[in-house]
């Protein structure tokens, strides 16, 4: 069997929807114990009232263990703290100060356990002009600048997914990853602080670096395809193929070959570079018109034999039924209607699986109450409200 990196890590995550469910996700495929905080009853919002029934729950909590304890009550935030120094991480998105306000923030808990990592993911920060400000995704990625760049210039629009809070999740779990590490070395924990805000601008550092070479002025969905050389082009067969070419003399002469187009190459508007940058839009209308007079299995024969930088448009059922993906494992088989996305990385040849199903709502608040506390107190706590066990005895 596998040895997973995380092994013996225990996470308590309190929190919820994509951030930071999701970094503790990856963290758990990688073999950490996670154990999920939850209001009692209906738990986290994310459930949607389908229990471990929604597909939404079953992608960022699969694998984990529900603890359903009210913390608007002072008896459940006293069993949250007792169980503090059984973890190795704190993990928190709620609203900036929330937690402090409890008595549940970074110092309170690292008194409780000076290595401990306490990571705290927010929308902005917990300072400055927007930090009180709630931050879904959407706020994210218009903050972040994501809809001016993924849309045309003066005509943003929604992206189709969420790649803020993705972003967050996967930077989260690196920062806690860097901590665990930094801990190794020097035997002392930290706080571990990002924001929906910081993690975007990691999506953003091309588009800085364009901003700055063109003087200042702002990228647009466009902006960038000139300098990439880049196209996506509909075929005969109505497939549609993506090309990326850079600035490489090299694969500009592999289209051509391709296309049959070698006298593209002597039109003194594509003959450099620097021409097909400035003529780019000109090449586009060129290039369009060619891919229209073959069908898609041509084209791919034809990209492929001249080595020419090019993938298929795919939709996720085509991403999930590609042959690549399957060699790469990176989903798990269909259990109850929902493939897990495996994490990222492979470990000596192989990518760590997704094991485990969704919890029910405090599916395991006995067992984890039972850590700190004896029988008689977690039945007496459970029957005055302050946990839930649902079905479980």
């Amino acid at each position: 069997m596998q040895h997973k990196p995380l092994d013996g890590i225990r996470i308590l995550e309190l929190g919820g929807y994509i951030s930071a469910p999701y970094a503790s996700s990856l963290l758990c495929a990688l073999g950490a114990e996670v154990v999920k905080v939850e209001k009692p009853g209906t738990g986290e919002d994310f459930r949607r009232h389908k229990n471990d029934r929604s597909p939404y729950f079953i992608q960022y909590n699969a694998g984990k263990r529900s603890l359903a304890v009210d913390l608007k009550n002072p008896e459940g935030v006293a069993l949250v703290k007792a169980l503090v120094p059984r973890f190795d991480v704190v993990l928190e998105n709620l609203r900036a100060g929330k937690l402090a306000a409890m008595g549940l923030g970074p110092e309170e808990c690292r008194a409780q356990r000076p290595d401990l990592v306490y990571a705290s993911v927010t929308g902005f920060g917990n300072g400055g002009p927007l930090a009180r400000r709630p931050a879904y995704d959407t706020i994210g990625q218009s903050f972040g600048g994501l809809y001016s760049l993924l849309g045309d210039a003066d005509a943003p629009q929604l992206s189709g997914t969420i790649l803020a809070d993705l972003i967050t999740g996967v930077s989260t779990a690196t920062g806690i990853l860097a901590a665990l590490v930094g801990r190794n070395a020097t035997g002392a924990g930290q706080h571990v602080e990002t924001s929906v805000m910081e993690a975007v601008s990691t999506l953003t550092a091309d588009a800085v670096s364009q901003y700055f070479e063109d003087g200042g002025q702002d990228p647009s969905r466009e902006s960038r395809h000139p300098q990439a050389q880049n196209f996506c082009l509909k075929t005969a067969s109505g497939e549609d193929i993506a090309i990326h070419l850079s600035s490489s003399e090299k694969f500009w002469h592999c289209l051509l070959e391709a296309m049959g187009r070698h006298d593209l190459g002597e039109d003194p508007r594509f003959a450099t570079y620097p021409e097909r940058e400035r003529n780019y839009f000109a090449l586009v209308e060129v290039v369009e018109a060619e891919f229209l007079t073959r069908p898609a299995t041509e084209w791919e024969k034809r990209l492929t034999d001249a080595d020419v930088p090019f993938a298929p448009v795919l939709t996720m059922s085509g991403v999930m039924s590609h042959p690549q993906t399957q060699w790469l494992e990176l989903f798990e088989p269909e259990n109850n209607g929902v493939s897990l996305l495996r994490p990222p990385w492979r470990f000596a040849g192989i990518r760590p699986g997704r094991e485990g199903v969704a919890p029910r709502v405090g599916q395991h608040t006995r067992e984890i109450a039972g850590e700190v506390y004896d029988g008689a107190r977690v039945e007496e706590l459970l029957a005055a409200g302050v946990l839930f066990a649902g079905d479980w005895h």
